[in-house]
Parts: structure tokens; sequence; C-alpha cells
């Protein structure tokens, strides 16, 4: 490994909060390093062998997604105006590199702006847009418009989306100047390209051998043409919950390395001139593919390995290079369970999807007359998706006697978007269904003891975990990390990227308050017979801490066995590494107090009411 060495000052910190969830917090050029400082808001340049200053203005703005002009000492951005009264606004911008002036406004009226991306020459502006009800996973628009020489946005038009469920997420100009992006439009996140040349034709549906037609057919848009570059039963990318993903890279011009999503695990592939190829397979979870010029670089992870930063050489030989691992020692591989694919029939006779992991440890085992306890997973999102990738949360527990069911259960990416959509009305419920078809598909298999079932959540995951506990019998136990407990006050008080998401989830609020209620496990505290414990970040501006603590307070009044674990500082999850050991050490020894058996470890410091 190369001599690694920090970029900014100690004690900065990289980092915004930009629709809460941040991301896109630093652009590399000429030498120099900018980044958004998540201590005051500002934008900050560290010049080559210079001190950091700032170029934007101290007060209640914030940025992400910053993107260098190649043509103009200028940093394209996404803003976030808390000035005003109410909702923040959001437009795009650009900062001048030399001085921290206003920033001068590009665009803006729509709720919502990501990628700002410009093409090679600086020419043109490209960018994605939406706006409530919707979710950027929901309906997008792609926008691309001249700027002028001062830097300015002129003539704008909109390539695509706009009419219709169509999510459009990564614009990215290619080296000769053609514009690509990913959408949904077939049913699942494909790659296309433009040509401002306005043809007629009609785009070819995948094919059942997942690859793209040998000459796919264009369709006239406006003045654009769009062509298909791939045609995968798979998602190229995924729900756009965080600024500056990467999910493919320019080799050359009409040579593209992606990243795709099949079913939960992804693969490298590489498209030259239509023809689709598979690149070597160790990784089954990619991000933040780039190219140096030579080689392809991306975070990869797969079950043996936690995510690292790992160069891809396709110069010959496919040479894979692990740059820099997120962990070190390496686990050992005899501690480690490998996950099997599951998939499970559900309610209303669909289909859902997860990962089990059996017990695993190179020198303990279970009793032999005993099948072992089941955890099962949550994940946040709901709009969101759990892959192969080596996750200590999970080994944390089959190394201590557990199974794991990690599921993508319905509302999941990875599946299409019919797969996503299916969760539309029905969160609270059909996600709960699918929780417990689980522990019954994996009882009738022999593989766990279904009278010690637990389910485990954060987030929306949290959610799911309250209401299988609420209106389901089937789990004895459970833990809710920064969960929602009441999806009316979910409704009122959460943040403008997200203050609309249930109106599909669910369904529009007020004029659907009946479902809110019925749906939260507030209200159906009398329901709950088993052990709850929580974690809750004190200063969570997504899910408020109250969702946490009015909770604790109906399991207590009820007589329930019952922990509460806040955590100072953190917001919506959990980053300081002492706290999530905190948090799985204290997770653990609830769990022992509930079921009865002796922990090898020294227990925690952890109060548990009503036990």
């Amino acid at each position: 490994e190369g001599r690694v060495e920090d970029a900014i000052p100690p004690g900065a910190n990289a980092r915004n909060a930009v629709y809460e969830y941040g991301g896109g917090s630093y652009a590399v050029g000429g030498g120099a390093v900018y980044y958004t400082e998540f201590g005051d808001g500002r934008v900050w340049v560290v010049p080559g062998g210079g001190e950091a200053r700032p170029i934007s203005r101290a007060g209640p703005w914030r940025f992400a997604d910053l993107t260098l002009d190649p043509a103009r000492p200028r940093l394209y951005a996404v803003e976030e105006d808390r000035s005003g009264a109410g909702e923040p606004a959001h437009r795009i911008v650009s900062l001048d590199l030399e001085t921290d002036a206003a920033p001068l406004v590009l665009v803006e009226g729509a709720d919502f702006y990501s990628s700002p991306t410009p093409s090679p020459d600086g020419s043109k502006l490209a960018w994605i847009s939406w706006s409530h009800p919707d979710m950027p996973w929901d309906a997008t628009e792609l926008w691309v418009a001249e700027v002028d020489q001062e830097g300015r946005v002129r003539r704008r038009e909109r390539v695509a989306g706009g009419e219709g469920r169509e999510s459009i997420r990564e614009p990215r100009f290619a080296p000769g100047g053609e514009l690509w992006f990913a959408s949904d439009r077939s049913g699942f996140w494909n790659l296309y390209r433009t040509d401002p040349v306005a043809v007629t034709g009609a785009i070819p549906a995948a094919d059942a051998a997942n690859e793209p037609r040998p000459a796919p057919s264009s369709v006239a848009e406006g003045a654009f043409r769009i062509t298909p570059v791939t045609a995968l039963e798979a998602e190229v990318g995924g729900p756009q919950w965080v600024f500056g993903e990467s999910f493919y890279a320019f080799v050359a011009p009409d040579d593209v390395v992606l990243a795709a999503s099949h079913r939960g695990e992804w693969r490298l592939h590489r498209v030259r001139s239509g023809a689709i190829e598979d690149l070597p397979a160790r990784f089954t979870d990619l991000r933040y593919l780039g190219w140096d010029g030579r080689r392809v670089v991306f975070i990869g992870a797969s079950p043996l390995e936690t995510p690292s930063v790992v160069a891809l050489d396709l110069g010959g030989g496919d040479r894979v290079e692990v740059l820099r691992r997120s962990s070190d020692p390496e686990i050992d591989p005899a501690y480690v369970s490998r996950p099997r694919t599951v998939e499970l029939e559900t309610t209303g006779g669909a289909r859902a999807y997860g990962f089990f992991y059996p017990p695993a440890h190179a020198e303990l085992e279970g009793p032999e007359e005993e099948r072992p306890p089941l955890v099962v997973l949550c994940h946040g999102g709901p709009t969101s998706a759990v892959t192969t990738a080596l996750s200590p949360v999970v080994q944390f527990w089959t190394s201590r006697g557990f199974a794991v069911v990690d599921l993508n259960y319905r509302g999941s990416t990875g599946f299409g978007r019919a797969y996503r959509e299916s969760l539309n009305g029905a969160w609270g419920t059909a996600e709960v269904d699918d929780c417990v078809a689980a522990v019954r598909h994996l009882a009738a298999a022999g593989e766990i003891d279904p009278e010690r079932a637990l389910i485990r959540g954060g987030s929306a995951g949290g959610y799911t975990t309250l209401a299988a506990l609420a209106f389901r019998d089937v789990f004895r136990a459970g833990a809710s990390y920064y969960g929602v407990a009441d999806l009316e006050a979910l409704a009122r008080d959460t943040h403008k990227f997200e203050s609309r998401y249930l109106d599909r989830l669910i369904g529009p609020y007020p004029a659907r308050r009946d479902l809110y209620r019925a749906r939260s496990p507030l209200h159906a505290a009398e329901r709950l017979s088993c052990p709850v414990i929580f974690f809750q970040g004190l200063e969570d501006k997504v899910v408020p801490p109250n969702q946490a603590e009015l909770m604790v307070g109906a399991l207590r009044r009820r007589g329930l066995p019952v922990a509460y674990v806040p955590f100072a500082g953190e917001q919506h999850g959990f980053r300081r590494a002492e706290n999530i050991r905190r948090a799985l050490e204290c997770e653990l020894y609830f769990y022992s107090r509930v079921f009865g058996f002796e922990l090898l470890d020294a227990a925690p410091e952890l109060v548990i009411e009503n036990l």
C-alpha cells in the first residue's frame, strides 16, 4: 500500500447534511482540495501546500455535490438555503474559487436538485430535478443548458423525464461530449446516451439473455435522440439517498465499465461498441466507480472482505489490487458465516428475497439437539437494499450462535421498479409479512428455532421491527435503532426531503390519518407482549428522539421489559465506533437476560426495566 496522508487539516470534517443525508462533500482539481465543512456549513479549499480558507460565506447555507467547472475558476454545488421560514430552499449554484463572494444562482424553482454535471469543455451543464410528492426514485427530470463565458446558464432544455413515472439518475458527459444517464424507463435502471439529433423509433425491451440488442433503436424526446446502452434485468445504480454516487465510468468514448445489482449481488460489466461482457466477480458489492486513466477504481466488498478501495487493471489479465482496506486486521475466514440466497413465498402469492447466514465459529458449535435462534435484519429506507458484503454486524451475531436472515423485503431496490413499488400503500403490512414469512420459511427448512426469533432494524427498519412486534405474534424480542413509532408525528415533523415520502408508502396525510394511526406501533402498544430495547441519537432530525421516548414510556406503563440507550452527539445512524460497539454489546446482553443464557464477556452497564 502507498502512503496515506490527510488532505484536509486536523479536526476538519468533510461532511454535509444537505437533505439530511449529505454526500458529494469534496472535489479535487488543480492541486487543490475543496470540501464542505460539517461544523460551519461552508465550503473550504486547501491549495497545494497552502492553508485552508473558506470560499463560501458563513450563514444558514449548506452545500453538497461539489463539482469543478473545467473551463472557469468556479465550483458547482447544490445549495440548501435555511435563511427563510418554513422548508429550506434548494438550488444549483456556482462558487468563485478565489473569493468568498455570494454564490451565483444558476437554477432554482424545483423542490430538489442533484448532480450538477459540466461537459468536458464547460460549455454545457446537466442536472437532475424533482419536486414533491416524488422521491428521486419515483420521478425525476434530466435537464441540460448552455453555459456562457461568465458561467451563467442559458437556453435550458429538458432531456428526459417529466412525463410518466421515470426515475433518472447520474448524468455524465462522455469524453466525446454525449450525455449519458441511468433511467428505469425499461423497469430497471439501465444506461442511456443522448445525441442532439431528432429521430424516431422505439426503445427495445430487455431480452432473455439480459444483454442489449446488437443495434438498439432510438427514441426522439424534444431535440434529443436517446439510445439505450444496456438492457439488463438488473439495476445500474440504486436509490438516490445521498449525493455523489458513481456506478459507471468511461474508459473511452464508447467504452464504459458499470456496476449492476442482480437481485442484491453486484457485478462489474464492460460495454464496448454495444457489446457487454462480465468482469471479474470477486466483489459482490460495488460503489463509487472511477477511471484513473489506466485502471477502474471502486469501493468493493465481498462475503469475505469488508469495503476496500480497489483498482482493476484492464490492460491485460484483469489484475485486481486492493489499495486500502476499511478495517484491519482481516477476519479469519474460519469465523465467517457465508451467505446463502433465500427466495420465499409471502402474502398474496408474492415473493421476497434475502441472504441467510448460519451460525459460524472456528472453535465452538451449538448443541446438536438445538436449532439456533434467528435474528431478522430489517434494512432502512425502506427503499434500500442489502448485499452479501461482509458485515461486522451480521458476523457479530453468527459468531455468537445466532442465525441471521438479511432481508430484501418488498420495496427494496435491485429487483426492478415493480418490486420497488410493491410496497406503495402497504408500508407497515407487506414488509412485515415478509419478515414473518422468513421465520416460517427457515423454520420449515429446519434451519432455526421459531420460538427464539428476534427482529432488529434501524430507521425505516426500526419501524418495521416495531410494527412486527406490535401487529404479529412471531418474535420474542426486538431492537429498534432510531425507528419510527408514530407515523403521524413523522409525517408532521420530518425534514423536507422525506416530508411527502409517506404519501406513496401509506397515503396522503391528513386525508388518510386513519391509516397512519392504525399502522403506528405507538397506538398499538397494548398489543405488545415481548421485550424491546431502543437505541437513539439525540441529535436525530430524521426520526427525532421523542419517537423512541414515547414508545419506551408506553412499554414502561405496560410493565414490559424495556431498555433505552440514548447517544449524545449522534444523528440518524451512529458513526462513532465506541457507540456502535456499545449498542451491540447492550443488545446482546438484553437478549441474554430475555432468554436466560450466560455471556462469556463482561456485561455492559444497562438498565432493563420491568425484567
